[in-house]
């Protein structure tokens, strides 16, 4: 349970340390786009090995691919919502983004943690933690045009709490449930994952980063690719 917690912070910590970054040390955007794409990079290399390829280990591949539809289903449909109403590129759009994507992400943290040593979620924590910290960076450097410093930070903090919640409430509570299920919700959240990547990372990590987001992705990938060799030795 303690390298839950610690795992846990880490990741969700990202969020408030991004806000923090957002708020009173924002970088060009250039380099900014940059980081968008590491993370996308290293999320591609998650969202197969950590959540996608053991479910295949436990059950078919007709229901991976429906799980892994649906869950990018239901990603597009709440970020067609949250566009229409808050704003994509808005700060409060990209916190409710990374809310929905989050909450999947963070309770499939949880179950990878369920049994596990700490290095064989390493690959699945470090891309959250890539991804979630420059995002946070930008959603909270746009909240912070309209709200205070305070309310911002205050909103970030709580969105790290929740998710923290989510990934605590996935390794206490779905510690018994069958190889199926468990299988079913790693692709959910890959679905939700690999949608965000199409419809937010890579788009942004393009239009401030321009070209070097091409390579960016790909050092991402790499860094992932690592973390995962080391959490399989």
């Amino acid at each position: 349970m303690l390298m839950t917690i610690l795992v846990v912070c880490v990741v969700s910590g990202a969020l408030v340390l991004g806000a923090v970054w957002g708020i009173f040390g924002p970088l060009p955007k250039k380099v900014e786009g940059f980081l968008v794409a590491l993370a996308g990079g290293a999320l591609i290399v998650s969202a197969m090995s950590e959540l996608i390829e053991p479910a295949l280990k436990q059950t078919s591949l007709l229901l991976v691919a429906l799980s892994v539809f649906g869950g990018a289903s239901l990603f597009v449909m709440a970020d067609m919502l949250v566009g229409k109403t808050l704003g994509r590129d808005s700060g409060g759009g990209l916190l409710a983004s990374i809310t929905l994507d989050g909450i999947p992400e963070n309770l499939a943290l949880g179950v990878a943690l369920i049994g596990a040593g700490p290095l064989q979620v390493a690959a699945l924590a470090g891309s959250i933690f890539l991804s979630n910290l420059p995002e946070a960076a930008g959603g909270a450097r746009e909240m912070a045009k309209d709200r205070s410093k305070l309310q911002v930070m205050g909103l970030w903090a709580a969105t790290a709490a929740l998710l923290s919640a989510a990934a605590v409430a996935g390794n206490l509570l779905l510690g018994g449930v069958g190889d199926t299920w468990l299988a079913v919700l790693r692709c959910v959240a890959a679905g939700a994952v690999i949608a965000s990547l199409a419809t937010a990372v890579f788009p942004k990590a393009y239009r401030e980063g321009s070209y070097s987001a091409g390579i960016a992705t790909a050092v991402g990938l790499l860094l992932a690719l690592g973390l995962g060799q080391l959490g399989g030795g």
